[in-house]
């Protein structure tokens, strides 16, 4: 397993895009945030995203900046429908098949969050404010994947469907469709597919939406009326920052249960690095910051991770709305300047505020808003949305944590500051009731929980897990039988479903109490369990398993803590304490090697980058650690860096950015004295953002045309300006690895 680059300052709590220098770094959080709805009320932002299966339901988070994030708001704490499905009850669930795609407006003074839920239709929350309480409203029909419009005539419209788009009127008390509203405003055959958000801007319709077929794209379609008809252009595609389809599950046809059960022979299917698929950045919001700029928050697939929120700057050309900067439309930097940190290339010429499919004033806004919101800055400036660690001593959950299903809210409690969970019938533990879940945070993680025994009883099994398809665990049960159980003694136990394999372990608790751990690399798609009995000394059990993304439960890894009775009866109880979650790769203040001198390392061929005495920066053999080869990595600040060759040389952009057009230049001293003697011009062909792609793979932005530096695998060309971005197996020839010069 890789590590990430550790630096010497107090590593922060939880990842965090911001980078404390006026930048922030794609994604927004490192853990699963899908189907993003992005609303503005005032100088607020809300963020709304899926929850699937899992309550509390419909997360909503707060923001000031668009990089910082707090949870303020679940829309629900259980589902309200009596179907045993809802509550996994004999064998009926709801996994992936819950409440989705959320479309969160304010208007007439209160908010209002859309969804769907399988079977039941169209649902709608609303409150007055953010925090709740909110009122729940079944509109019933078939109207999902939506976006929602609150016209200046007082109209609200729903639009919805995939490839044929559909216009519905809702009746304004949210009681249902209007009856016989419902119009196709675009027809099959127009490449629109789903998820849409519609948003009214200067008189005109704008709507976006996402297609997968026959790969990932986002498109935008404007027209004057509601009506149509409507013109579609992409806005942004293959967007994938380095990153492919992870592996998906494949269960075999005939399986008694969808989600399998032990013993299925599950399977991972085959995986194309270099092909985008489906899970670039797409399907999202966009707004308007109140500076002026517009952004688009889209979700991506991050492997195991499952999808999350990427922030991407927008660029208004010609009436269009598209995602990226000048001079590379449909792309966008991993890391980019924070809202009124950086002048943007052009915004719209909208006075604020401006209607995002809602209608408020300034002054509702202030009155909703009378008393703040948790939003707050840590360590260089970044707030996590959640304080993932818990100790179970608070008299309620913290927001981090769902339910996997409705639990049975008789059979847990916080008691003497220890989470406890009784033990209910199931066979295995994804049809375990009361089984308390995180999302699982990336890109590398380490979470640790300490299991008290001494109320299990015989058949019970209690422990970590991750929920997932497969899923597994590790956990502790008693021995067989009454006379193997003196001296304390449980066996220990690690789980995999993919293999349906067990490894088992006799460990003495006189104690009763047992430090369980989850080792997760979820960028590569792997974890592993561990164990201890003092707290300190920690064993792997198992393998390094593999984990996959898949469709069923539509989610990510999940960390599970469970108790059931595998002989279907109910149980004693399992305790719970000390939760906590370590990240190696959250302080990413030492990943910008400034003042260091570095070789570059291009990474599609593992061949260093050379400054040419003929002027060219070009490519030289792995074994050459010349002069040459080595650049030092000058701080311009904001993540912004100039390279000088050893010989004293700066690179500099000429031209377009063709092959050929990376030279070089010389300045003594170009920031002499705190202040720059270079023309802007010059400043910008000679500066790049840096764009951190974690244990040590980077890319160079440059800001004259805000393409990337790279070097062809194939051709023998030098090196250019001229990528509009990373391909999915990061070996196109623009992303670089940095290597110390000692």
């Amino acid at each position: 397993m890789t590590l990430c680059v550790m630096g010497t300052q107090a590593q922060p709590k939880s990842w965090t895009a911001d980078n404390g220098n006026g930048t922030f770094t794609n994604p927004l959080f490192y853990d699963e945030f899908s189907d993003p709805d992005i609303l503005r009320v005032g100088d607020d932002y809300y963020l709304a995203g899926t929850t699937m299966h899992a309550v509390p339901g419909l997360v909503i988070l707060h923001s000031k900046d668009l990089v910082n994030w707090k949870n303020v708001a679940y829309c629900f704490d259980r589902f309200d429908f009596p179907e045993d499905r809802f509550s996994l009850k004999n064998h009926q669930e709801i996994y992936g098949q819950g409440i989705w795609a959320p479309c969160i407006r304010y208007a007439n003074g209160q908010f209002y969050v859309f969804s769907n839920v399988n079977g039941k239709g169209l649902q709608c929350y609303t409150a007055k404010d953010i925090r709740g309480p909110w009122t729940h409203h079944n509109m019933k029909g078939n109207i999902y994947d939506l976006g929602v419009l609150f016209d200046d005539d007082g109209k609200v419209y729903a639009i919805h469907g995939y490839g044929t788009v559909k216009c519905t009127e809702l009746k304004p008390d949210m009681s249902g469709p209007v009856e016989g509203t419902e119009r196709v405003i675009i027809p099959e055959g127009n490449g629109v597919g789903e998820g849409h958000h519609m948003y009214k801007i200067d008189g005109m319709y704008y709507l976006i939406s996402t297609d997968y077929s026959p790969n990932g794209r986002t498109l935008c379609s404007r027209s004057k009326s509601i009506w149509g008809p409507y013109e579609t252009r992409v806005i942004t595609a293959d967007e994938t920052y380095g990153y492919h389809a992870a592996s998906l599950t494949q269960v075999p046809r005939g399986t008694k249960y969808r989600i399998g059960e032990d013993g299925t022979k599950f399977q991972l299917g085959p995986v194309d690095k270099d092909a985008t698929a489906c899970t670039n950045a797409h399907q999202g919001g966009i707004v308007q910051f109140n500076d002026g700029s517009w952004w688009a928050l889209f979700m991506q697939d991050f492997h195991s991770i499952g999808r999350t929120v990427c922030l991407m700057p927008m660029t208004w050309e010609d009436g269009w709305p598209m995602v990226g900067l000048k001079g590379n439309l449909g792309r966008a930097p991993r890391t980019w300047f924070k809202p009124e940190t950086h002048p943007q290339q052009q915004t719209h010429p909208q006075p604020l505020p401006v209607r995002e499919g809602s209608d408020y004033s300034q002054d509702e806004a202030a009155v909703v808003l009378s008393t703040p919101l948790p939003y707050g800055e840590g360590q260089g400036g970044g707030s996590a949305p959640y304080d993932r660690s818990d100790n179970f001593n608070g008299k309620t959950l913290k927001p981090v944590w769902q339910w996997n299903h409705n639990p049975d809210d008789k059979l847990w409690s916080l008691k003497g500051g220890k989470l406890r969970i009784q033990a209910q019938p199931a066979e295995q533990l994804m049809w375990a009731r009361n089984t308390l879940t995180q999302r699982v945070i990336g890109p590398k993680s380490i979470t640790t929980v300490e299991l008290y025994t001494k109320g299990m009883k015989d058949g019970d099994v209690c422990g970590l897990g991750n929920i997932n398809v497969p899923c597994s665990w590790i956990g502790v049960s008693l021995p067989p039988t009454p006379s193997q159980r003196g001296g304390a003694k449980y066996t220990l136990r690690c789980f995999e479903q993919m293999t349906n394999d067990t490894v088992s372990v006799s460990v003495g608790l006189p104690n009763g109490k047992i430090w369980l751990r989850c080792i997760g690399d979820y960028d590569n798609n792997q974890m592993q369990y561990a164990y201890s009995t003092d707290g300190v000394n920690f064993e792997t059990l198992g393998r390094m398993m593999p984990l996959t993304y898949q469709l069923i439960t539509f989610q990510g890894s999940r960390h599970a803590l469970f108790a059931f009775n595998v002989k279907g009866k109910q149980g004693g109880y399992a305790e719970f304490d000390n939760f906590t979650v370590e990240e190696p790769c959250a302080d990413r203040s030492q990943n910008i090697p400034y003042g260091k001198t570095i070789r570059i390392i291009n990474k599609a061929t593992g061949r260093p980058a050379i400054a040419l005495k003929h002027g060219l920066l070009y490519d030289t053999r792995a074994t050459d650690k010349s002069e040459l080869t080595q650049f030092k990595v000058i701080d311009r600040g904001q993540g912004m860096v100039a390279l000088q060759c050893a010989d004293g040389r700066y690179v500099k952009v000429y031209g377009d950015g063709l092959p050929g057009d990376v030279r070089f230049y010389t300045d003594d001293a170009p920031f002499a004295g705190g202040a720059t003697r270079l023309s802007e011009d010059d400043f910008k062909a000679s500066t790049f953002l840096w764009q951190d792609y974690l244990d040590h793979d980077f890319m160079l932005l440059s800001l004259k045309n805000h393409k990337y530096l790279g070097k062809s695998p194939t051709t023998g060309s030098p090196y250019s300006i001229d990528y509009a971005g990373p391909d999915p197996a990061r070996r196109n020839g623009s992303v670089l690895v940095w290597e110390e010069v000692k």
